[in-house]
């Protein structure tokens, strides 16, 4: 932490764009908000990598394999990254690896809400299974656009290791998402227009609600900590635009 810090209240650092840089200068609240987030993201990521691990061997050639593969493969690394921070401030990290079935998926009808559901910290989008090959590659598109926008979020957070670990991934994460528009084009190609559109109507409703709400006290919360910096909705709208250009590129209109 800078001499500013020592000077002034928290509230007012971190209101002017202050930056913590370890566990040690970081008081109760900002530290039970910034734990969620991390959980938040680290539960994601592994539930992320074992839903589509699952789609390696669904996949219709090698390259596809080969992708499906390093998504696995990286999103589980992600994961750990942010974990190895989370094991800074106390969380056992074999027990928290081990603690939740990450492949674990509700029917494919139901309505999972935005509250916690199992007792992980997953986004509800990763509650619902993946119904084949297209679908995963629908999916994996549209949760990879709105993860560009989330983590461009909090990569300019107030917590410093956090926000330099989510900078050097994403660019990783923005290539998972280059290799689904990738395979996406090449199902559309294929003739299997009408399958991915069904995709994209399935999904997009889940992951646009991986957002929050609209007005959120908790946003409200998280920016006085700069922890957050855009709202809710200014985000999702910025995610819908590019995945509706996307779309109609590709004659996927929704």
């Amino acid at each position: 932490m800078t001499n500013d810090a020592d000077t002034m209240p928290i509230a007012d650092y971190l209101a002017r764009g202050g930056k913590l840089t370890s566990p040690e200068n970081v008081p109760p609240r900002y530290r039970g908000e910034l734990l969620r987030l991390m959980a938040s993201f680290v539960d994601s990521e592994l539930a992320g990598s074992a839903g589509f691990a699952d789609a390696i061997n669904r996949a219709p050639g090698i390259r596809e394999r080969i992708a499906a593969s390093r998504i696995t493969l990286e999103k589980a690394d992600h994961a750990e990254r942010v974990l190895d921070l989370m094991e800074d401030f106390g969380t056992d990290k074999a027990l928290y690896e081990r603690a939740h079935d990450w492949a674990a998926r509700g029917p494919r009808d139901a309505q999972v809400d935005a509250r916690r559901q199992g007792g992980d910290m997953r986004l509800s989008v990763f509650h619902y299974p993946l119904a084949g090959w297209t679908d995963a590659v629908v999916m994996n598109v549209l949760m990879g656009m709105a993860t560009m926008q989330a983590l461009g979020e909090l990569s300019r957070c107030s917590y410093q290791p956090l926000a330099e670990v989510l900078r050097d991934i994403l660019p990783r994460e923005r290539r998972h998402m280059e290799l689904g528009i990738e395979g996406l084009e090449k199902i559309v190609a294929g003739g299997g227009s009408d399958e991915a559109a069904d995709s994209v109507a399935y999904w997009m409703p889940r992951v646009a609600e991986t957002f929050g709400p609209a007005k959120s006290e908790r946003f409200e919360r998280l920016k006085t900590l700069g922890l957050r910096q855009v709202d809710n909705e200014t985000l999702r709208q910025a995610w819908r635009d590019e995945a509706q250009g996307l779309l109609a590129s590709l004659g996927l209109k929704n």
